[in-house]
């Protein structure tokens, strides 16, 4: 690993990255600030007040989770697959996973609505969860299959020496091996999830499906814009994904790194 050895060059480098991180800080030292502004905490008590907060708190919760789910086994097994078992034609395939990261958002909003009015799951937490989970999904494999690539195959021979199954090495090799990983792919798709905005805002129609992403429009309206509820909400709706990083930090930077570098 890098060492920087003079102390000159260590002032140096923590100049440096306190400059780096001062536009990614001041944005959220701001949001704190501008929730405490007027009445300072009671902010947060009219946010609670409005009695909607429990239950689109709750609807995240459920919407990230079932993500989650979706990604990690699919993750996983496709990684695996794509690192260490022979298919035919996998690269092709692989590749043409990687294009779905080419896709924007917006651009499968009609076919989206049009599919779900079909199948009856418009307004439903399926009309979220399934594309939240399929716009994921190509990134995580990637970064899955270049983290199994990097496991000795010497371990998988001495499993399947000893007769275990394919689905045996999966579950106690290569699992548990992932681990790094998997907390990687779990912080993001957990971020990405809770922060989701337009396919709640489009598909949820019902209130009592709304999702915390959905709280601070809460307080704007044609006649109200009150900035520090807002502010105030937003704050609520960011303490659980930064409080699942703080807790799962040591494991999702240690997975990031090797998905990128394996």
């Amino acid at each position: 690993m890098f060492e920087v050895r003079t102390r000159k060059n260590r002032i140096l480098l923590q100049v440096i990255l306190l400059i780096m991180t001062i536009p990614y800080v001041l944005p959220l030292v701001q949001m704190v600030l501008g929730s405490l502004g007027g009445r300072g905490l009671y902010n947060y008590k009219a946010v609670w007040d409005t009695g909607v907060v429990p239950t689109y708190f709750r609807n995240s919760a459920i919407i990230s989770f079932c993500v989650i789910l979706l990604v990690y086994f699919f993750s996983m097994t496709a990684g695996f697959g794509f690192a260490k078992l022979y298919v035919r034609g996998k690269e092709i395939y692989f590749w043409l996973i990687l294009v779905a990261l080419t896709l924007p958002e917006v651009i499968l909003l009609t076919p989206l609505f049009v599919t779900f009015q079909k199948l009856h799951m418009f307004n439903t937490f399926f009309a979220v969860i399934l594309p939240s989970a399929a716009l994921q999904i190509p990134f995580t494999i990637l970064l899955t299959r270049n983290f199994d690539a990097g496991i000795p195959n010497e371990f998988m021979e001495a499993a399947r020496i000893d007769g275990a199954s394919i689905w045996q090495v999966f579950c106690h090799i290569i699992l548990p091996l992932t681990k790094p990983i998997a907390s990687a792919i779990i912080v993001l798709t957990l971020i990405n999830a809770w922060n989701a905005y337009l396919l709640p805002l489009l598909f949820l129609q019902s209130p009592n499906l709304q999702v915390v992403t959905l709280l601070p429009q809460y307080f704007q309206g044609e006649f109200t814009n009150d900035q520090t509820k807002i502010l105030a909400a937003a704050v609520l709706t960011a303490i659980p994904e930064i409080t699942a990083y703080l807790l799962m930090q040591k494991n999702f930077e240690q997975g990031m790194s090797a998905g990128a570098l394996k």
